[in-house]
């Protein structure tokens, strides 16, 4: 299974914001299991969307200079479920940028309904202060999830701005 929650981004402001949707379908296998007869995008995946879509945000920012992780789910509230058959559609925003984080806040929506608000916080791995070391190679910003973007740059994006 692909670990990518994410199926395209509609809009992307370089160093603002990046808006990327998710068509949910029962022929996704998480669903069969949570909750069997009911099925429901559990709301850890929907977080998960939202880091994917706010931490391509963030690496763009730096031209993917550095490896972004995501350090802190500051907010997570949701207040409806999602379903098969719904397309979701997560708005994040840029607003904070350090040398060795970013603060975003994200919107989820299915439709127009507001499905959940998720606050984040992402680390610039490669300023730690730990003294860790991590690979030179780039492992947070796959071929999969540049795909993502460079989808959209070639389709001409109605609000690009990189």
């Amino acid at each position: 299974m692909r670990w990518i929650w994410i199926d395209r981004f509609e809009e992307f402001e370089s160093g603002r914001r990046a808006v990327a949707v998710k068509n949910v379908t029962l022929a996704e296998d998480y669903l069969h299991d949570h909750f069997p007869g009911y099925p429901v995008m559990p709301a850890s995946l929907l977080i998960e969307g939202m880091a994917q879509t706010a931490g391509i945000l963030v690496g763009e920012a730096n031209n993917f200079s550095e490896k972004v992780i995501l350090a802190k789910v500051k907010r997570a509230v949701f207040y409806s479920l999602v379903t098969p058959g719904q397309q979701v559609r997560h708005e994040a925003t840029l607003e904070q940028m350090s040398g060795a984080a970013a603060m975003t806040s994200g919107r989820i929506f299915c439709g127009a309904e507001l499905v959940g608000e998720v606050d984040m916080v992402f680390s610039h791995i490669d300023q730690n202060i730990s003294g860790l070391e991590f690979p030179e190679e780039n492992f947070v910003f796959t071929d999969e999830f540049m795909a993502l973007l460079k989808t959209y740059r070639e389709q001409g994006g109605a609000r690009v701005s990189l």
